[in-house]
């Protein structure tokens, strides 16, 4: 493992939430709720990612999304994508992506289960994409090397510059007393990608998609599960929430390399 790797694995590793608090946990802080990943039924705004995968594909190709929720980061590619291939550890988010091609009228084909376990039995495609992911990713160089083994010409990810849940990091402080780690970063991947032997890009833009801001209500209850606090406490972390989160754009990286 190069020490890019080590750090990367060491960095993710200082984001676990110290078992005293996560004992007190209601619920699971770690959801993913389907619905936060269905893909707009009208058409997806371009992005950086995007066109990076687009510019790679051939008329009628084919796109293995990995991780793919929804589907909004292989949908986003039709046309010219003619074929899209879902990965995805969550039926539910599998079956929103067969659902979301079907009214598009794209064929579509998925896999359930974890990446890079399921590689064996996962189609290459002419463009592999991978958004939103990486963060969860200890073993970064083997989650790469399958996704590049499986594409043909292309492969890009897209991540936050930052850690998605970075803008909690004030709201740790003032109800637990926790700091929270600021790394690793996007520029953090691209050097680990680098160093497993991939002639990486990277360039930065804001999030394209428009923020719909939750009720302060709905936003407290979230905020509560995040941070594993009873949902009785959600009057008292609305605010806190809504000045952490104030609406500004994210910022994304969009990495990519051909094959």
């Amino acid at each position: 493992m190069t020490t890019a790797a080590q750090k990367w694995r060491d960095d993710l590793a200082s984001w676990a939430i110290p078992d005293e608090i996560l004992e007190q946990a209601p619920q699971n802080p770690w959801i993913h709720p389907v619905a936060q990943f269905i893909a707009p039924d009208g058409p997806i705004p371009d992005s950086q990612s995007h066109r990076a995968a687009r510019e790679a594909l051939p008329a009628g190709g084919s796109v293995l999304d990995v991780g793919c929720g929804g589907g909004r980061a292989a949908l986003a590619l039709v046309p010219p994508a003619g074929l899209l291939i879902g990965v995805d550890h969550q039926q539910g988010m599998l079956d929103a992506f067969a659902e979301a091609a079907a009214k598009r009228g794209v064929a579509s084909e998925q896999i359930l289960g974890d990446w890079p376990d399921v590689e064996a039995e996962t189609p290459t495609a002419d463009v592999v994409v991978c958004h939103h992911v990486a963060y969860n990713v200890w073993e970064l160089p083997d989650f790469v090397r399958a996704l590049t083994t499986h594409a043909n010409r292309r492969v890009v990810l897209e991540l936050p510059v930052r850690h998605p849940l970075s803008w909690m990091n004030p709201l740790w402080k003032q109800f637990w007393d926790l700091d929270r780690p600021d790394s690793p970063t996007a520029d953090d991947a691209l050097t680990v990608i680098r160093d497993t032997g991939y002639d990486a890009h990277l360039v930065e833009f804001d999030d394209v998609y428009e923020r719909i801001p939750l009720d302060p209500k709905a936003q407290g209850e979230a905020a509560c599960v995040r941070l594993c606090l009873p949902l009785d406490r959600a009057g008292d972390v609305a605010a806190a929430a809504a000045a952490a989160d104030a609406g500004m754009p994210r910022r994304l990286a969009a990495v990519w390399w051909n094959v």
